[in-house]
């Protein structure tokens, strides 16, 4: 899994900071901005997160490329819809390279494993033979209705490959490219940070929350799951872990 944060907000943290008092000065923008230094954008942050006016830090978003994740992941990233996405087509691009996402349960259990890939290798000997029937029956469709034959090789291939790919799994890999604003990102990082969330998008949003951290500190100093900041949100569902848990994220650079 690679998770890279290609762009942000420039001067976030002082974009929030300035936009927060204007709700409180009579003083221009712009004022508000040549007034601010660096130590006291951190310290207004600081009360500003303290006091949960979040409306600010709405102003500011991050865009990740994320990549050697599975549409399982993908499935429930996209519920999350406070948010832009470009992904991966499984239309548009043929798998000539096909990748799968092995779960650490069945890596870890040889059986498992055996049973797994063998099935990984079936579903993509399907697909391929799929795909050349397909291609070749439609060819022979635009072919026979007059169309070159550069052009036909092109669609019929598309109309192919987008049907063929019904067989792929969950597991498939793909890549993604996410923009959230900071609000929304400190809560998906609430939900899919936590203990009890699917062990790929956790792992995801760890790494995803370490880079926001190196680019606006202030603003993600107590972000992580629920429990970092309160009690644990899921009540009886608690993991049971909340101490080492809030260690680890209070911890993270």
């Amino acid at each position: 899994m690679k998770v890279n944060l290609i762009r942000y907000t420039p001067d976030a943290q002082k974009l929030v900071a300035s936009s927060a008092k204007l709700c409180y000065s009579d003083s221009s923008v712009m004022e508000i901005e040549e007034g601010l230094t660096d130590e006291n954008v951190e310290n207004f942050i600081d009360k500003l997160m303290g006091l949960g006016h979040m409306s600010p830090v709405e102003h500011i978003s991050f865009t990740f490329a994320i990549e050697g994740v599975s549409r399982t992941l993908t499935h429930q990233l996209v519920r999350h819809r406070l948010a832009s996405y470009s992904q991966k087509s499984q239309r548009y691009v043929r798998a000539n390279n096909y990748e799968y996402i092995i779960p650490p349960k069945i890596k870890n259990n040889p059986k498992a494993l055996e049973i797994y890939e063998r099935h990984m290798k079936h579903t993509i000997d399907a697909y391929n033979e799929l795909t050349e029937i397909l291609i070749q029956e439609e060819y022979d469709k635009l072919i026979a209705n007059g169309i070159d034959e550069k052009k036909a090789k092109a669609m019929s291939e598309k109309s192919s490959i987008e049907d063929a790919r019904y067989v792929f799994s969950n597991a498939t890999e793909t890549k993604i490219v996410m923009t959230m604003n900071a609000r929304e990102l400190l809560h998906f990082f609430e939900a899919r940070c936590c203990q009890r969330a699917q062990w790929e998008i956790r792992e995801m949003a760890t790494l995803m929350l370490i880079e926001a951290k190196k680019v606006c500190p202030q603003i993600f100093k107590k972000a992580g799951p629920g429990c970092v900041k309160g009690s644990c949100p899921e009540g009886k569902m608690t993991c049971g872990k909340i101490k080492q848990v809030r260690e680890y994220f209070n911890s993270l650079d």
